[in-house]
């Protein structure tokens, strides 16, 4: 099993500086041309790198700062895949909401093309020596929870087992690969839907669909190790599990225990990102299935509202924690990114700064400099 590049990290994403969204407008209206938006972007992505280094992290993002939405983004690059962006619902009481995006697979699905690579190579291009450049994709499960059967062409695929699966983890291994070829070797992959399989509404909806939320667990966990057995030999490949961040909202909750076997046993990911802010996460007991070389970090700092964590309270929780695992085998970050979103949280710019600060300065009071 591969290791971290420190005891601290962090999910990836970040606000938006103004200047990006502006620029993103702009080209949604045809003024920009997608060249120009392109070279905003990397001023925007130079600027985040210099902010995540000054704060002392090891690895480093570009922020998802070319993305709209963490997971349609790259979804919707893959051959076979149909995404419908979401519509504004105006509620009988006034208020709006974004319906949530649909992901249909309408075709065989394949690895068109690079996803990642070039937006890897430029963030690479800006790292100071010692930093590791880490890739945030979406988790394969996508493709399938979020619709079901339903969601999946039958024409294309008949039978999910094995063909479908199969074909999924082909292409994730590709854009694995392609990004190994550049020089990557660190990917962590946004998974919301184990963690939503631990709230009894969201299990109920993957009954209504035909799912069994007792089994889903166990068939994603074979699906996930589909992808990694196509995993390049020195990459690290992590997983965050999240219960939904959508401008500092949640959409599930529940403790991991229905998902943890799967979830720390069964699945040969190096590193699991587990979101722990708050109670609608439960204690720590099902760390208790973590294996020998596997490293949980213990997403501790909330990144939805600005109050700063104590750290006498973070250091107590991790104590809790290594109750059920050891401590070598725990790390510490945010819970969630600032901005799974274009439209970011309710945090302001230096709330981040503050909150990763806090995660870099606690753990290395815990774990030393490592």
């Amino acid at each position: 099993m591969m290791q971290l590049p420190a005891r601290y990290d962090h999910v990836g994403s970040f606000l938006r500086p103004k200047y990006l969204l502006e620029a993103r407008e702009q080209k949604a209206k045809g003024e920009i041309s997608p060249q120009q938006l392109r070279e905003v972007e990397d001023k925007a992505i130079s600027e985040i790198v210099k902010f995540q280094e000054s704060i002392g992290l090891k690895s480093v993002t570009d922020g998802e700062f070319r993305r709209t939405y963490f997971h349609l983004d790259f979804l919707e690059q893959l051959g076979g895949v149909k995404t419908d962006i979401p519509v504004t619902i105006r509620k009988p009481d006034g208020t709006e909401e974004l319906a949530p995006p649909t992901i249909r697979v309408i075709d065989k699905v394949k690895h068109a093309k690079d996803i990642q690579k070039a937006d890897f190579e430029y963030l690479k291009s800006q790292l100071s020596p010692g930093h590791t450049p880490k890739v945030t994709i979406p988790s394969p499960t996508m493709l399938h929870f979020r619709g079901g059967r339903a969601g999946i062409s039958r024409e294309a695929y008949p039978e999910l087992e094995p063909t479908f699966y199969d074909d999924v983890a082909k292409a994730f291994g590709d854009e694995l690969r392609s990004l190994y070829d550049a020089g990557c070797r660190y990917v962590q992959m946004d998974d919301t839907n184990l963690a939503y399989l631990c709230d009894e509404k969201m299990r109920e909806a993957a009954r209504q669909r035909g799912d069994d939320p007792n089994e889903l667990p166990h068939r994603y966990a074979k699906f996930i190790n589909k992808v990694v057995a196509q995993k390049p030999q020195g990459m690290l490949l992590a997983m965050h599990l999240c219960r939904g961040n959508f401008k500092s909202t949640f959409a599930a909750q529940g403790n991991y225990e229905p998902v943890a076997e799967a979830l720390l046993k069964e699945m040969d990911i190096d590193a699991y990102f587990m979101e722990y802010d708050d109670d609608r996460s439960g204690d720590f007991r099902p760390l208790r299935y973590l294996p020998k070389g596997k490293t949980v970090v213990l997403g501790l700092v909330t990144t939805k509202f600005g109050q700063l964590e104590s750290k006498d309270d973070l250091k107590r929780r991790i104590d809790e924690a290594a109750k059920y695992a050891p401590m070598e085998q725990l790390a510490l970050s945010p819970q969630c990114g600032f901005s799974s979103t274009v439209h970011g949280n309710n945090i302001a710019v230096e709330d981040q700064r503050n909150k990763l600060r806090l995660v870099v300065e606690t753990a290395q009071e815990v774990w030393g400099d490592r």
